[in-house]
């Protein structure tokens, strides 16, 4: 069994650490380590990865972000998982921890990296079999993000009859940098969701094991906030009063489900109100782009 390993980076600090770690430690050495840095093309997570995996020689692409922390025998324990797996398991994922702050509650940007604990086959840690990587051909590049596409093709990788089991590996994915409007930037993947609806179909979460999203409740809020405005134009101003207490309820409603179980500090309490009543229209907004961009995509 012989392994490469792929990593596609933006330029994040931790990228020397995860290369000294890869470099250390116990345990078989990769055939290669791949470094495919996605500022020069811009293409995203998923183009850089294809990029690696079709030069990586080993039997297997382990691809890791460039923001893992790993631990120092890595290698061993990628390589006991990856030891002696039948030839229908076309991947192995590691066991992600995110570390978490242990003298309050999360805020809501660290309670959205602390999902990936719990997300099935994100490309922090995941390791494919080439075999399967070159018969599913990759990473849907249409994905400019790193965003659904990883459980997009794990999708395709099992509709091929391969299973993929969680390995023994443990990774750390630490928390990601938050900016007063990251969660409203966040929307983006809107978009996405309209292409993953488009290639796998309207019961995509179910097969991905997601929960409903909030795209329905954000489409109610805006339409509501925008027959408010309407209505106040037309001067009809008992519909535009109506209107907009139901924008105004269900914004204060979004708000306090996202303040409650976090530290609820000052700073976090203002970011949670101006987010959340950003958040609905921007979300529509990408979805619809994303409707109109991925219209004529079919399975």
């Amino acid at each position: 069994m012989s392994y490469s390993v792929v990593i596609p980076t933006v330029g994040r600090p931790n990228l020397d650490v995860l290369l000294d770690t890869l470099a250390g430690g116990d345990g078989p050495e990769p055939c290669e380590i791949i470094v495919v840095d996605d500022r020069e093309t811009g293409l995203g997570p998923a183009a850089a990865r294809n990029t690696g995996w079709r030069e990586a020689r080993g039997d297997w692409v382990a691809f890791l972000d460039d923001d893992v922390v790993l631990a120092p025998d890595w290698k061993a324990r990628l390589s006991e998982d990856l030891a002696d797996l039948p030839p229908d398991v076309g991947a192995s994922q590691a066991r992600i921890v995110v570390p978490l702050p242990a003298d309050r509650e999360p805020t809501d940007a660290e309670r959205g990296t602390a999902g990936l604990a719990t997300a099935h086959w994100i490309t922090a840690d995941m390791a494919y079999r080439r075999e399967a990587l070159a018969r599913a051909g990759g990473f849907d590049e249409r994905f400019p993000r790193a965003y659904r596409e990883d459980a997009e093709l794990a999708l395709r990788v099992q509709d091929l009859g391969y299973r993929i089991v969680r390995g023994e590996r443990v990774t750390t994915h630490p928390v990601k940098p938050a900016t007063f409007l990251t969660s409203v930037r966040d929307q983006r993947g809107n978009a996405d969701d309209a292409l993953m609806r488009r290639l796998v179909g309207p019961r995509w979460r179910a097969r991905i094991g997601g929960k409903r999203g909030r795209f329905p409740a954000h489409l109610v809020t805006t339409a509501s906030g925008l027959l408010a405005v309407l209505c106040g134009v037309l001067g009809f101003r008992r519909a535009a009063g109506a209107f907009g207490a139901v924008w105004a309820g269900r914004t204060a409603w979004f708000a306090m489900a996202r303040i409650a179980p976090g530290p609820r500090d000052a700073d976090e309490v203002v970011r949670m109100l101006v987010t959340s009543a950003l958040i609905p229209p921007v979300a529509c907004w990408h979805r619809l782009r994303g409707e109109v961009r991925h219209r004529s995509v079919r399975p």
